[in-house]
């Protein structure tokens, strides 16, 4: 049978994809155990010093080994270990943005989620839910009850959005702006770094009370002197007002239509004529058939998050802000890990 798709890229990723479930928790596991950390130290280490450092059994090291070196993340060279160039890169840090951050997020709250999958997309809502306490609708709200496990979600979200925010910092929309208003902004990665790239700019971060506490307890330099916490609920409370411009980066994507075009409109109502938004997020391809990034996240939001959302193409985008008022609406595209940046002006 498989000889009938020998070459055939769609059966490659086809036999990839099967196995990945386990090959992603091993690589996980690595992560955890610091394996990538000690290669980067000790290059060229045997399983008896690795198994040392770990403090496992030698047979189930062996067996964690033989599968993340099949990832390409680690090779072994005369019987002994080394970091590929891509692990010693993404994984052997403890950075701010090191994907071991991103990985373990992933690890603990997005995969076990999955397991619901067929039960939470035929029910409509998001069943998976019902593993964290509380009666909230989203993730994000009863997060709130679990300081540690939210910790280790803001970790994950920050570090991937110092993966791909240079992007958006870097993009000469902002250099106008002087006060922006950067809805569901989380512990204030973008602000921070949109104030540091942006030497007149200030920001106000709007979020959840349990998230803007994080942004406290990490606070420090720019993001204390020009980046402020603003905690409450993005749906119910108004929009601080005297801000230019308003930004929305990746949360738009964690609702409904109806639930975006009413947070549209609030941010049109708060901005003066010639005030700017600026949506930042992921966007799948206008035909919805291509953007891994964008297919994870959209599951995510329906299996636990929130139980709608998704990754929407730039033109819905483009449609709600023409249809709450914005105009010279348009979409910058090419941005790195599937993320575009719609723009609009109130007149």
């Amino acid at each position: 049978m498989d000889s009938l798709h020998d070459g055939d890229p769609v059966f490659e990723r086809f036999q990839f994809l099967v196995n990945a479930p386990a090959l992603f928790n091993a690589v996980a596991t690595a992560v955890e155990l610091r394996i990538f950390h000690f290669l980067a130290d000790n290059p060229g280490s045997g399983i008896e010093e690795i198994r040392e450092f770990t403090d496992m059994p030698r047979h189930q090291l062996r067996v964690l080994l033989q599968a993340v070196c099949t990832t390409g993340l680690l090779r072994r060279e005369d019987g002994n270990y080394v970091n590929s160039a891509v692990a010693q890169d993404l994984l052997a840090s403890d950075a701010e943005d090191s994907w071991g951050h991103i990985i373990v997020g992933w690890k603990e709250v997005y995969y076990p989620a999955f397991a619901h999958m067929t039960q939470a997309l035929k029910a409509g809502t998001n069943t998976a839910l019902d593993s964290y306490p509380g009666d909230e609708p989203t993730l994000y709200q009863r997060l709130s009850r679990n300081p540690e496990v939210e910790a280790v979600f803001h970790r994950a979200m920050s570090a991937f959005t110092l993966q791909s925010v240079d992007a958006l910092v870097e993009r000469p929309e902002f250099a106008s702006v002087r006060k922006l208003l950067d809805v569901g902004g989380g512990d204030g990665t973008t602000s921070a770094r949109l104030v540091a790239r942006h030497e007149e700019l200030s920001s106000t971060v709007f979020d959840m009370p349990s998230v803007s506490k994080l942004g406290e307890e990490k606070s420090s330099g720019v993001l204390a002197d020009r980046v402020e916490l603003h905690p409450g609920d993005i749906f119910t409370d108004a929009f601080p007002l005297g801000s230019d411009a308003v930004l929305f980066s990746h949360v738009l994507e964690i609702f409904s239509e109806d639930q975006i075009l009413g947070l549209m409109k609030k941010a049109y109502d708060a901005l003066p004529v010639g005030g700017k938004v600026f949506v930042y997020g992921y966007n799948v391809s206008d035909d919805e058939t291509t953007g891994i990034f964008g297919a994870r996240l959209g599951l995510y939001f329906n299996v636990l998050a929130s139980g709608q959302g998704m990754a929407y193409p730039a033109r819905d985008y483009e449609a709600w802000l023409t249809q709450v008022g914005f105009t010279g609406v348009e979409t910058v595209t090419g941005m790195p890990y599937e993320h575009g940046l719609t723009l609009g002006v109130k007149q």
